[in-house]
């Protein structure tokens, strides 16, 4: 395809999403309270807008970017992430069936906290990648910022 015909193409393709557009939003469900030493768990919504779907985080191709959730080390340590499982769909782009996730779901964090954290009301920050997608293409990836509530007690 010659470069102006590549340049048609993108030009037609008005609904695609500007490259500074997040399609999913992510939010802490609650803020958690624990006590030094002890285990809590968090839950982060995430929401994504009708007509896209992104990557699990088991994606079925090693090129695609999976969704992960990582969490700044401090005052807490995230312990293990749980997501929801991936559903195996078919779209004309890709010639085998991809690992997705539509709509509304949530991601669960275990975190411990230290021994010697310190006590007190605090905010842990996360960062939620994901790559989103229509039934036409993938976007770039994209990074939403999850501010965490925390009471150390």
């Amino acid at each position: 395809m010659s470069r102006a015909a590549l340049a048609l193409a993108l030009v037609a393709l008005p609904s695609w999403p500007q490259i500074n557009t997040n399609l999913a939003s992510a939010q802490p469900v609650a803020p958690i309270s624990v006590k030094r030493g002890a285990n809590a768990v968090a839950k982060v919504h995430v929401r994504l807008m009708p007509g896209y779907h992104m990557n699990s985080n088991t994606p079925a191709d090693e090129y695609l970017i999976p969704l992960k959730l990582t969490w700044t080390p401090l005052p807490l340590e995230a312990i293990r992430t749980d997501y929801p499982p991936g559903k195996m769909e078919k779209y004309g782009f890709s010639e085998k069936p991809l690992s997705v996730i539509t709509g509304d779901f949530d991601i669960v964090t275990e975190f411990k906290a230290p021994a010697s954290a310190p006590v007190g009301a605090q905010t842990i920050s996360g960062k939620l990648r994901y790559q989103a997608c229509d039934t036409r293409a993938c976007y770039p990836p994209r990074t939403i910022e999850v501010k965490l509530p925390v009471d150390i007690q």
